[in-house]
């Protein structure tokens, strides 16, 4: 089985981001399933405006629910910050049989020098690179065990922290979100 895994904030999760779960988990072929892997804090990023863990855990829950290829692993829970070649050895000692990929967006990948052991997780795992508008980044250094994979996906620029700030500015920005998300976001008053 190959499963790719989905890192992120999701902050709160969006239709961005269920597009590009859904396109990897339908049309990639040689990937089984997408598992979304909620960070409870990115060390590259400020927490200032960070919901808490377990609220963006069920949201992603509430989201994905109908989905048959997709699945939310919660594995960073108690890591802060956590750090993704940490994540990735507990999921392999919890799955060894699976086959992972990891999957990044274009301005991800184009930071991967700054992550925590980097040359380990390019080393060691596959990786899937979405686009992004306006970021094209091809890194012969990077790819050079051909383990880096780009892909053509639709390019999605919807943003969390848009989402964010323009609920917070009682601006309707509901298609921009599932439904139920939409729906959560209003009646606990989140932003």
């Amino acid at each position: 089985m190959k499963i790719a895994l989905y890192f992120g904030s999701f902050n709160p999760i969006h239709l961005g981001h269920m597009i590009i779960a859904n396109h990897i988990a339908e049309f990639i072929d040689y990937i089984n399933y997408v598992w979304f892997i909620v960070s409870p804090q990115n060390p590259l990023k400020m927490k200032k405006n960070l919901l808490d863990y377990e609220t963006r855990i069920k949201m992603v829950k509430i989201a994905i629910n109908d989905f048959k290829k997709m699945s939310i692993i919660d594995i960073e829970s108690g890591y802060y910050p956590s750090y993704t070649i940490h994540t990735l050895n507990r999921i392999e000692k919890k799955f060894p049989k699976i086959k992972f990929y990891i999957l990044l967006g274009e301005d991800c990948y184009s930071s991967l020098r700054r992550w925590n052991s980097y040359k380990t997780i390019l080393n060691k795992y596959n990786i899937i690179v979405y686009p992004r508008l306006g970021i094209h980044v091809v890194n012969p250094v990077f790819n050079s065990k051909k383990k880096v994979i780009f892909i053509n996906a639709p390019i999605i620029e919807i943003s969390s922290s848009f989402i964010r700030n323009s609920i917070r500015s009682k601006k309707d920005v509901r298609l921009l979100l599932p439904y139920k998300i939409w729906n959560y976001i209003k009646k606990h008053n989140i932003f």
